[in-house]
């Protein structure tokens, strides 16, 4: 494999045109863990999807990052499936966690992958348009990956995404640097 600017331009067109298949698996995600956590989490639509995707593909580090792995679990099969579950499961929690950004959120975005990706379904992850056959070999329809490749763009960017009440307004464990002045 390898990853130009153009892939990464083409890797950020192709996760911005899924927002029809990420945003539905977001907000059932959301939704699960809501009622795990005995909270309200607001929905995504489609809109903020596209442009939490154009935040993250506009760090050139992240983008890079984030194509590599968006490539290489579209391309990612093994004959009996099975054999290969762990390298889709690690590459979909190392896309969910680079989506959502540094620690606490990484690491929130792997557990969350995990929640997502049993209802992944891999037949629900396959283009709408299956007239091109290249198109749908393109979409990594049918391939090992395509379910945790969808699971990890939901859980990254359901992640990232607000909606969640702890994470609005600032965190009670900031440390105010003025009383901390004179302080051992």
């Amino acid at each position: 494999m390898r990853v130009t600017p153009q892939t990464v331009r083409d890797e950020h067109a192709w996760v911005r045109d899924r927002a029809d298949v990420i945003v539905p698996v977001i907000n059932d995600t959301r939704d699960r863990l809501g009622r795990l956590f005995e909270t309200d989490v607001d929905a995504v639509a489609p809109d903020g999807y596209r442009r939490e995707v154009d935040a993250v593909f506009a760090d050139g580090e992240v983008a890079v990052n984030v194509a590599g792995c968006v490539a290489l679990l579209r391309d990612l099969d093994v004959a009996g499936d099975y054999p290969g579950f762990v390298v889709d499961e690690v590459l979909g929690r190392e896309l969910a966690a680079t989506i959502a950004g540094g620690r606490p959120l990484s690491l929130l975005a792997q557990a969350t992958f995990h929640v997502a990706d049993p209802y992944v379904d891999r037949d629900a992850t396959a283009e709408v348009d299956r007239d091109a056959a290249a198109d749908a070999d393109r979409a990594g329809a049918g391939t090992a990956g395509a379910d945790d490749l969808d699971a990890a763009l939901a859980a990254g960017f359901q992640t990232r995404l607000p909606g969640w009440d702890w994470r609005e307004g600032e965190s009670p464990f900031a440390v105010d640097d003025e009383a901390g002045e004179g302080s051992p």
